[in-house]
Parts: structure tokens; C-alpha cells; sequence
């Protein structure tokens, strides 16, 4: 079998910036909802898709933002989007997915605990985490677990991992603690950018194993001066950044592994649903109901 491991936040930001906006006929916008509706099905009617769960940000805010004030918040993200959140777990449950809303933890880190957790089940075959996002590269093992790109059909696999970041997957948090991530609010390290950093990484595996002085690095870094005098003066914030960027595994996820086989929708959900955002049509091509 194989596991596919859905990023549920960003499906439906993908939805809210991709699909027309839409709305009810109180006002209420539900076309990112719509739009997520449309893609989980159409995933549920691939060949091969048995096991599903979606992780979402049932909150932006978790335990990161104890950790580092300037770590990604919701301001910024449009109230139209915020307020659909709640409506595309919804959407996701009636469909008969397993849905986990994250609070303290991150809808990464809920994908990354059960992608650890299910990877060396002797009936799996493979795990699928459905996301482009650069931070999940770090769960990717072989062609076992793999991030699953579904609008560009592109799977990458450890190889591919190397290949697009210059590192293995053990090193992606590293990686991103050295160059930053603007989307989490990671600032990273100045003057270190993806080459530099691959390069490093590549070479020494964890930040703290690259040797303090610039002179006595085994590889040709181009303005290794300056990005040595940046590490040191920035190492006591590296540490920090790479805890940020590194996934937890110890989610507490209630559900075995028999629990994420699609049983087929909930009709009555789905119907009381699609009837409030005004996709009515959805429930006619539904082909299995699991009651």
C-alpha cells in the first residue's frame, strides 16, 4: 500500500490564490474551500490512493513562536482565508480523510510524525507526503518517503532531494538555518546563500562540524572570508534556527494505520456541506460512501 500524507494548509492556500474567489448568498467567501473540495477528491480517484490523512494549521501560531518572537504569525494572511480554515478540515472530514488540526504543533510536523511513524510498516510501500514545501525534504528517506509535488505530478525522492538542494534530507534543517526561510520568518544567517551553504553541508553535514576558520575549509566556497566572519558572529543564533526548521516526529497522532484507509465520504457531512458552499454537483459523482 501506499500512504499519501496531505498538507492540508497548503492545499487551501493554493486553492485561495488559484481558484475563483466564491461566495454564499450571505456574503460568506468559500471559494478556496471549493477548491480544496475538488482537489482532495479528485485525489481519492487516483488508482492506488488506500491511505489518506490531511494536516492542517488549525492555528498559525505554535510552540516555535515561544521560541523566536519573529517566527511566522498569521498577520498578513487574508481574513477571507483565515476564516476558511475551519471549513476545509470540514471539507477534508466529510470527505472520509483523516484530519488532523494542529494547535500546538504545525501541520508539518504532524505529516513528518506519521511519515516516521508508518515508513518501515512491513505493508507499506511507500509514503507520500503531498507538498512542494522545501521543509518536509527533510522527512524524505530513499524512494520510501518521498514529497509529492500533486499539481506538477513531481516526485522527489532522496536523490532528487540532493539533486535540487545540493544536500541529503538530514541536512535540509542545516540548510535552512543557514540560508533562512522568509515564509517562517527564519531570517537565517547573512551573506550565506543556497550554494555556499550546499556546498558547506555537503561537505560537513551539520553546521557545527564546518570548521570555525575559513582557512581551514575543505572546499572552495566563492567569499569564504566573508561567510566565515558571518558564521561567527551569528553562531549563537544558528543553533536556534536550525531547532526552528527541524520537524517534530512525537506528534501525538491517535490513529493506527488501518484508521487512514478511505472508507469512502460521509454522506450526510458531505451533503450538509456542499449544500452551504454552494457545490451541490460534488455529491452525484461521490461513487463510494462509508455510511
Amino acid at each position: 500500500m501506499r500512504v499519501h500524507l496531505v498538507d492540508g494548509t497548503y492545499e487551501l492556500f493554493r486553492s485561495y490564490f488559484g481558484a475563483p474567489p466564491s461566495q454564499t448568498p450571505e456574503g460568506r467567501e468559500v471559494g478556496a474551500t471549493r477548491g480544496i473540495l475538488r482537489s482532495l477528491h479528485s485525489l481519492l480517484r487516483e488508482d492506488g490512493v488506500t491511505h489518506v490523512a490531511a494536516a492542517f494549521d488549525h492555528v498559525i501560531e505554535s510552540f516555535r513562536n515561544d521560541l523566536f518572537a519573529g517566527y511566522k504569525t498569521g498577520e498578513g494572511v487574508p481574513e477571507e482565508l483565515m476564516a476558511q480554515f475551519p471549513l476545509a478540515e470540514r471539507a477534508a472530514h466529510a470527505l472520509g480523510i483523516v484530519v488532523w488540526p494542529m494547535v500546538e504543533f504545525e501541520a508539518d510536523d504532524a505529516l513528518a510524525t506519521a511519515a516516521a511513524r508508518w515508513a518501515d510498516a512491513p505493508e507499506v510501500e511507500q509514503v507520500l507526503i503531498c507538498t512542494p514545501d522545501k521543509d518536509l525534504a527533510q522527512c524524505v528517506r530513499g524512494s520510501r518517503v518521498v514529497c509529492f509535488d500533486r499539481m506538477r505530478r513531481r516526485v522527489l525522492d532522496e536523490a532528487g532531494v540532493v539533486l535540487k538542494f545540493g544536500v541529503p534530507p538530514a541536512s535540509i534543517p542545516d540548510w535552512l538555518a543557514l540560508v533562512g526561510d522568509t515564509a517562517d520568518g527564519i531570517p537565517g544567517v547573512p551573506r550565506w546563500g543556497a550554494k555556499g551553504a550546499a556546498a558547506l553541508l555537503a561537505r560537513y553535514g551539520r553546521v557545527e562540524a564546518i570548521p570555525p576558520l575559513e582557512r581551514e575549509w575543505e572546499v572552495p566556497v566563492r567569499g569564504a572570508a566573508a561567510l566565515g566572519q558571518s558564521l561567527r558572529e551569528h553562531v549563537g543564533h544558528v543553533g536556534l534556527y536550525r531547532q526552528l526548521a527541524t520537524l517534530r516526529t512525537d506528534v501525538p497522532l491517535a490513529e493506527t494505520l488501518d484508521d487512514l484507509r478511505w472508507r469512502g465520504a460521509r454522506r450526510a457531512e458531505l451533503t450538509a456541506l456542499c449544500g452551504e458552499i454552494g457545490e451541490d454537483d460534488l455529491v452525484g459523482r461521490i461513487q463510494t460512501w462509508r455510511e
